[in-house]
């Protein structure tokens, strides 16, 4: 019943399916399109318009990059190859809305750029509320760092990310950095990258769940471009292993003897 001059179609994951009511010349890209080059950019007078929010009037935060790209050239992440090095973005003042005191960042890696922590500076006392909903790098979180995450406003968590065992004791020391300035563990969101080694996966979760209420969350390696699809074992550590909570009472071993799960 309606015709626009241009239609635009974004696809993250590449094993949602395609939308089949798309018309002829619409314009396709993102991640999802195997087929298509994975670093193609929107016009940029479509890029810095400021978004429509009332599109979707349930949402009720600002969301937004301060930064882009990652300096990371981590095996299972496609950031690098469509984002390229790290660099500024926008400011916070550009993404914030005015009628809401939320705002949540997708920034792949913000602690990785001067200005992508200038701008989190920037945010304390601004009478925002922020999350970062990707997990943040560890190992970029000095003493200063630490003082500017503990003084800002969240919605909710902290995250970070733990996808190797390398990163426990980066972990281990920021969890103790961010308690000098008040933050205690339960405030702390961990992701944890779940590869076909589900052993190197159960060790990190047996180094961190010692911290009181720290909450840890799962994700299956999955990366379909590159023939990467998740195992049942794997995705049951991630979804009942974890996400189920079990994790807080029993090791994996001890969960998968109950379970009677060959690993």
């Amino acid at each position: 019943m309606l015709h626009y001059d241009r239609v635009y179609s974004s696809k993250v994951f590449d094993f949602t399916p395609d939308n089949t009511e798309l018309p002829d010349g619409a314009i396709r890209g993102g991640t999802g399109y195997r087929d298509l080059p994975i670093d193609q950019e929107l016009p940029p007078e479509i890029d810095e318009m400021y978004p429509d929010y009332s599109i979707y009037p349930e949402c009720d935060y600002a969301i937004g990059y301060l930064t882009r790209g990652c300096p990371n050239h981590c095996r299972w992440c496609v950031v690098p190859h469509k984002e390229g090095q790290i660099k500024p973005y926008q400011s916070w003042q550009d993404v914030v809305r005015y009628d809401t005191d939320k705002l949540v960042l997708m920034d792949n890696n913000i602690l990785a750029c001067d200005h992508g922590i200038a701008q989190l500076e920037g945010l304390i006392e601004s009478g925002y509320r922020i999350d970062l909903n990707q997990g943040m790098d560890v190992r970029l979180v000095t003493d200063g760092v630490a003082q500017i995450l503990s003084r800002l406003s969240w919605i909710r968590f902290i995250r970070f990310s733990c996808d190797t065992k390398s990163q426990i004791e980066p972990i281990r020391r920021t969890i103790g950095l961010l308690g000098r300035y008040g933050v205690r563990p339960y405030r702390i969101f961990i992701y944890l990258l779940v590869t076909e080694d589900i052993e190197d996966a159960a060790d990190r979760v047996e180094s961190l769940k010692g911290y009181k209420a720290i909450n840890l969350y799962a994700q299956a390696e999955r990366n379909e471009r590159l023939g990467v699809i998740p195992n049942k074992v794997q995705l049951e550590f991630a979804q009942r292993y974890i996400y189920g909570g079990c994790y807080r009472h029993e090791t994996w071993n001890e969960y998968c003897k109950r379970n009677q799960i060959k690993q």
